[in-house]
């Protein structure tokens, strides 16, 4: 399994919270991350994304099909995001677009055992890899918008 955790690019400040829409650099920042991950993603990729508005619009420079998951929303744990996303099990990749600390924590998870509180930029992903033959999980990549 290919896990791909992404963080949604710059949002506006206020309230209500699931409200706030990406900015102007948020939007170049989720084009420009969505453009390498394109290139790169395998063709049965699931996007699963918070209901946030700001994490809808970053999923949609990627691709305008994806499923919203309260799993993957502001008041997730990362086990339950990992379990929305069916890792490490599930066949195939995913994209999780959702939020910090969250993703962060996720992501230490996914590859400690343990929900530390790593970091993740806006915008950027980190890219983990569940190898079945040899049951171990690899970070592929980390990478922000800013270094593309």
């Amino acid at each position: 399994m290919e896990l791909i955790l992404w963080r949604h690019a710059d949002a506006e400040d206020g309230r209500p919270d699931a409200g706030r829409k990406l900015t102007a650099k948020g939007a170049k920042q989720a084009e420009v991350m969505a453009a390498w991950l394109r290139e790169r993603l395998p063709e049965d990729t699931a996007v699963l994304v918070s209901p946030a508005r700001r994490a809808q619009q970053t999923a949609q420079a990627l691709s305008k099909e994806f499923e919203t998951s309260q799993a993957i929303g502001t008041a997730t744990t990362p086990e339950a995001l990992l379990e929305a996303a069916g890792w490490p099990d599930r066949k195939g990749a995913v994209v999780v677009v959702g939020h910090q600390p969250t993703l962060g924590a996720a992501a230490a998870l996914a590859l400690t055992g343990s929900a530390k509180q790593w970091s993740l930029r806006k915008g950027a992903i980190w890219w983990l890899e569940r190898r079945e033959r040899d049951p171990v999980t690899v970070l592929r990549a980390v990478i922000s918008p800013d270094l593309l």
